[in-house]
């Protein structure tokens, strides 16, 4: 019975992990924004847990998403590993920050990034607009690129270096702490800050979280919030996800996905913050 019990747990799991990676997958949040909310409020697992299983998803859905987008060449990796600097260090002050911080004030923070999330699922993405003059340090860095479209490959360039690289920093903490991709904020430094293309932005974001992740994942195990027996079926089921995702974003478009998805973590957020203010997580 216990072991039928265990198989029916997991199975739930892996199938929620789909769904999750392949959100994560088209919009370039990361799966851990649906991933965490999920097991915390439906399989009432402990939050520190919750965040170690979705870091390992994280790196699974990078990994399955990051390979098919460099090769199709949507994902720029010389913007990517430069960003993952500032990234990289915030993800480690964000898993510090976790021995310090109680989990109903992780919770609520967790809730106001699911609604910023969902604010920029709102927004109306353009695929490209038309390339503007680099900054100087973006043509030191040679931080630019070109990515294909039905009508032939469309030059871009980055801007404002500085002040992306500085919301990358504050992004790289809300994954250590949060446990999540922080694909909203990369995707908002890439895309409105830097002003690279949408297509770009998602999928570079999708390349990165998951070095991000690894950043953090490795404080989580060492203070034992990563248990095998739940974090396997999740990376499984978001790597899976992730994968139909990377073949799904190239053919279609995520408008109606992404307002079904802001729907969703609307409510997530909702419960996060309310089971937080009230003590209940």
């Amino acid at each position: 019975m216990l072991l039928l019990h265990l198989l029916s747990f997991a199975a739930l799991l892996f199938s929620t992990s789909i769904l999750a990676g392949l959100l994560g997958s088209l919009t370039g949040l990361g799966g851990g924004v649906v991933l965490v909310p999920v097991l915390v409020l439906i399989f009432k697992v402990d939050i520190h847990y919750a965040i170690g299983a979705s870091l390992v998803s994280v790196i699974a859905t990078s990994s399955g998403a990051a390979v098919a987008y460099v090769k199709e060449g949507l994902s720029n990796v010389r913007i990517g590993m430069f960003l993952e600097v500032a990234t990289t260090v915030g993800a480690l002050v964000g898993a510090w920050l976790t021995t310090h911080v109680t989990t109903h004030a992780i919770a609520v923070v967790f809730g106001i990034v699911l609604l910023y999330s969902a604010i920029g699922s709102f927004r109306q993405a353009k695929d490209h607009e038309a390339p503007e003059a680099a900054d100087a340090l973006a043509t030191k860095l040679e931080l630019a690129g070109s990515f294909p479209t039905p009508d032939g490959p469309v030059a871009y360039t980055a801007r404002r270096v500085p002040a992306g690289f500085a919301v990358m920093f504050g992004a790289g903490t809300l994954s250590g702490l949060l446990g999540i991709g922080s694909g909203a904020v990369k995707v908002l430094a890439m895309d409105q800050v830097m002003k690279l293309p949408f297509k770009v932005s998602t999928t570079t974001s999708n390349f990165m979280i998951g070095v991000t992740a690894a950043a953090s994942a490795g404080v989580y195990l060492s203070r034992g919030y990563i248990d095998p027996t739940l974090a396997m079926p999740v990376m499984l089921g978001v790597l899976a996800g992730s994968l139909i995702g990377t073949h799904l974003l190239m053919r279609m478009k995520v408008s109606t996905l992404k307002m079904l998805f802001a729907t969703v973590i609307v409510a997530l957020a909702g419960e996060m913050i309310f089971n937080g203010v009230t003590g209940r997580i």
